[in-house]
């Protein structure tokens, strides 16, 4: 499968930004999906992980309650709702395609979008 990561942007704090994951093949509707995330000089961070028919998610303890994963199969997309954005959220945030029930571990991961800059500021 291949990922498209679009929709990041410059935001204030406490604003929102929907970010959205394209893919294209056959395989994308039975893939686990997640969202990482990498800042200048940091490793990079899990944000959230959906299952394959988007009845299940989890997210990373930084951004949970602020934070909504969600697919749409029929369009092979999947979402990331941020919302009550910090500082700190500014990073590069990656998309990831991967046949491992909901881990958050990005070596179980094998198809990677380009990733799309998001920068919130203070």
């Amino acid at each position: 499968v291949q990922l498209q990561a679009s929709g990041g942007g410059l935001v204030q704090t406490g604003g929102s930004l929907n970010l959205t994951c394209a893919g294209s093949g056959p395989t994308f509707s039975t893939s686990v999906i997640s969202w990482f995330r990498q800042a200048p000089g940091k490793e990079r961070e899990f944000v959230a992980v959906i299952r394959q028919d988007g009845d299940d998610a989890q997210y990373g303890s930084s951004v949970k309650g602020r934070f909504t994963i969600s697919r749409d199969n029929a369009e092979n997309t999947v979402y990331l709702q941020m919302n009550s954005l910090k500082p700190e959220d500014t990073a590069v945030y990656y998309c990831a395609a991967g046949y491992t029930h909901l881990v958050r571990s990005d070596r179980s991961y094998v198809s990677w979008g380009q990733g799309t800059q998001v920068t919130v500021s203070s």
